[in-house]
């Protein structure tokens, strides 16, 4: 496979050399050879795959868009506050460069690009989009996306109706011909997997995904109640505080739309653990814990319902373990076998002496707030 792959990249030169040129080239000058772009074979294959090109096609696009990198990187500051943005056209043969300086065309052209004369500079295109970035959170909220379109010099900006889309422009105060609005089924989202272990942030804060839940057709997480009060705000993934109990008990869930609720909990050396139910294991019984801090950590059961006396009041219902855990680890997994068991509440010591760690039992987050764990 190998070589077949280097002899179809040494074939495939010669595509590159017959390629419209980006670089500055004299109509008599015989062309130079090039070297095929230094892209792994994966990459090739991925776009001939997804691109539906050939792979001396894909070869021959690899190399225009190395050449317009480097004119567009050399155009850009010497066009300064004229440069309008730039783009290749649909099969990347040629770089197509915007100013709003119709002397700058021979420059542009020396390049081996296009020149596009257009009313605005990409400078002012940013500004109108960091005014719309600047717009009231409840008008924003209502839009998908708002950009620089180079290509036809305007911003664009796209929400689920075109009155959503207007709202949006007439609240930032932006020059209303200065912008294109239109409908679209976009409804961007983040693409965080929620996993047991992993690390979230509260503001400045982080602490640790205990299970991936759902509630309804809603995906979030189960976590400590002492890192975040109803209503808190969360980002990695993003969502937020649907309830929160602490002192007393020490659970909490958050609910994350737009993120994928999966039914693991991250392992020994990143590995994924499968969650497959939430039976309580005896005392005595093995025990491991994933966090952001410490990462997977194991030990044994040593009680349940124990109440534990923390600054802030009295947790009861807590299990007791020898498995260590440190700061930032709070409202991770622990799971024994496959079994879900609960969120990492507090302890003493640490991960270098060795340390007791207490944790509050899932299935009461899982009644109360009526959450379904989600298992594979």
């Amino acid at each position: 496979m190998l070589s077949k792959r280097c002899a179809l990249v040494g074939g495939a030169i010669l595509a590159v050399c017959l390629a419209t040129p980006l670089s500055p080239a004299a109509a008599d000058t015989a062309p130079q050879a090039a070297a095929p772009p230094t892209a792994p074979p994966s990459m090739i294959d991925a776009l001939e795959r997804d691109l539906g090109l050939s792979e001396a096609q894909v070869i021959t696009r690899l190399a225009n868009e190395e050449r317009a990198a480097a004119a567009e990187a050399s155009l850009t500051p010497a066009l300064g506050d004229t440069f309008g943005g730039a783009w290749l056209n649909d099969d990347a043969s040629k770089l197509m460069v915007a100013t709003t300086n119709p002397a700058a065309a021979p420059s542009i052209e020396a390049q081996g690009a296009q020149p596009v004369v257009v009313q605005r500079s990409l400078s002012q295109l940013n500004g109108i989009v960091q005014q719309l970035d600047r717009a009231p959170r409840r008008v924003s909220a209502g839009a998908s996306l708002w950009f620089a379109d180079v290509k036809t010099n305007t911003v664009s900006v796209q929400a689920p109706t075109v009155e959503a889309a207007e709202a949006l422009v007439a609240a930032a105060g932006v020059d209303r011909n200065a912008v294109v609005v239109s409908a679209t089924a976009e409804r961007p989202t983040t693409f965080i997997n929620i996993i047991g272990g992993a690390a979230y942030y509260i503001g400045s804060s982080r602490c640790s995904v205990g299970f991936a839940v759902t509630r309804g057709t809603t995906p979030g997480f189960t976590t400590a109640g002492h890192c975040g009060r109803a209503g808190s705000r969360t980002t990695n993934p993003t969502g937020t505080f649907q309830g929160s109990s602490f002192p007393g008990n020490d659970y909490a869930w958050v609910a994350a739309p737009g993120n994928t609720a999966t039914p693991y909990v991250r392992g020994s050396g990143g590995a994924n653990v499968t969650v497959r139910g939430s039976t309580q294991a005896s005392v005595g019984a093995s025990i491991c814990r994933s966090g952001s801090t410490t990462g997977w950590r194991c030990g044994t059961i040593q009680q349940h319902n124990a109440s534990v006396r923390y600054a802030q009041g009295t947790v009861s219902g807590l299990t007791r373990t020898s498995a260590c855990a440190q700061p930032g680890d709070s409202g991770g997994s622990f799971i024994s076998g496959s079994q879900a068991q609960g969120m990492t509440s507090g302890g003493s010591g640490n991960c270098t002496t060795g340390g007791t760690t207490y944790h509050q039992p899932v299935n009461e987050a899982l009644s109360v707030y009526g959450l379904t764990l989600r298992t594979g």
